[in-house]
Order: structure tokens, then sequence, then C-alpha cells
């Protein structure tokens, strides 16, 4: 079992300050032995999840910023993003772990769907909704992972209605789930384990989600 550095969040409460080249270069071998520790974290949660998933990649973003199009000019993000990558197109859906002084959290679920996709999730909900409410309303799903988040229209899609019983859902752009953690609860030893257990938590949704994915809306399979 991993745990977190707290220099983890003593390097990005100084980058906070600082983030600027000059102050950054003379501290990159920090950041480096940082970044290989949270790598090691990384790969006891895929262990972790791979006892009951299939993890295809663990991605970890980069620490430079694409500051092109963005009006924040800093050239260096002030937090580890990691993505753990689930096997498609068999399985859909995803893991995102954020850690960052005071604001660390992991996440789950469908960020932003394809056009194709999105357009089929809603389908479904257009034709029973039942199943899905069942899952993300159980006592122990809520529990963990809360209410479900993510951006909706502002009335209703195209080619639906808005007087549909399960707009609310139809309505979503997103459909995503957000777990936050204090820095005391990053820092424990049990922190792996809780992110792991929350994970796998989400899998009767990603179960769900996977098989309106994979098949059309008679039920036949796309792959």
């Amino acid at each position: 079992m991993n745990t977190i550095n707290p220099e983890v969040f003593k390097f990005y409460r100084a980058l906070e300050k600082n983030n600027n080249r000059k102050w950054f270069e003379p501290q990159k071998k920090r950041f480096k032995i940082l970044e290989a520790e949270i790598k090691a974290f990384n790969d006891g949660v895929k262990t972790g999840l791979e006892e009951s998933d299939e993890i295809e990649k663990v991605k970890i973003f980069r620490i430079y910023r694409d500051v092109r199009f963005s009006k924040n000019k800093t050239p260096y993000k002030t937090h580890f993003g990691i993505s753990f990558h689930r096997k498609k197109p068999n399985l859909r859906g995803g893991y995102y772990l954020h850690i960052a002084p005071q604001n660390s959290f992991i996440a789950t679920g469908f960020w932003n769907p394809d056009p194709k996709d999105l357009l089929r999730i809603r389908k479904e909900f257009e034709f029973d909704s039942e199943e899905l409410l069942e899952i993300i309303n159980k006592d122990n799903f809520k529990n963990i992972w809360g209410e479900i988040q993510g951006d909706s229209v502002k009335t209703s899609p195209r080619g639906f209605s808005i007087d549909h019983p399960s707009i609310d859902l139809i309505r979503r752009k997103q459909f995503i789930f957000i777990k936050k953690f204090d820095d005391k609860s990053v820092l424990s030893p049990e922190f792996q384990n809780q992110v792991i257990k929350s994970f796998k938590a989400i899998r009767p949704f990603f179960d769900y989600m996977t098989n309106v994915l994979t098949t059309d809306l008679n039920g036949v399979s796309l792959l």
C-alpha cells in the first residue's frame, strides 16, 4: 500500500506562489521525485481496480499548462491529475484522481460523451430510466458518491419532449460523480484503499452505461 508524501502539498503551495519558470527549473528534480512516488501510488490503485476491472492504461497529466487559448498565462498546473482508462470499446467510463492542496477529489463517469453516444443515452432514458435510478439511488451508492453531477441543456434536447418524466436525465450532457477529500484524508495510510473502494462502488453504473452504449435500442450488440 502506497501513501501520498506530504511534500506534494508543500511543493504545490510553493508553486502557487511562484508559478514561473525561474522558480520551477531549480525545483524540477524535486518535482520528478514526487511524480515518481505518485506513479507508484497510481500503480497500486490500478492493481486494486484490476481485481474486478480491466484497466487499459494509466495517464498522469503533464505539469505544463497549454496557455495558448487561456487568459491565465501561468505555465504550470498546481495539481497532479491522473486518469485510469478502462479497456474500450467493451468497457465504458473512466476514473480520475486529482491531488492538490485543499482541492483533492476523485471523479468518475462520462465527462463529454460524443454526440452519437449522448443521443443513445438519451434515447435509453426516454424509453426507460428506472434501472439507472435504482442503481444511483441505492443507499450504499449515494453514501459514497452522492448525486449525479454535470452540465445540462437549459430546456430539452431537440427531438425530446420537455414534459417527459425523465427530462432531468435526458437534458444532461455529462454524467459524472465526484467525491472530495480533505488534506488529512489524502495523507492517511487508508487513502489508497478509499480510492479503490470508491471506484469499485461505481461499477453498477458503469455496467449499466456500458450495456447501453454497446447495444442498439433493440438490445442488439454493436461490437
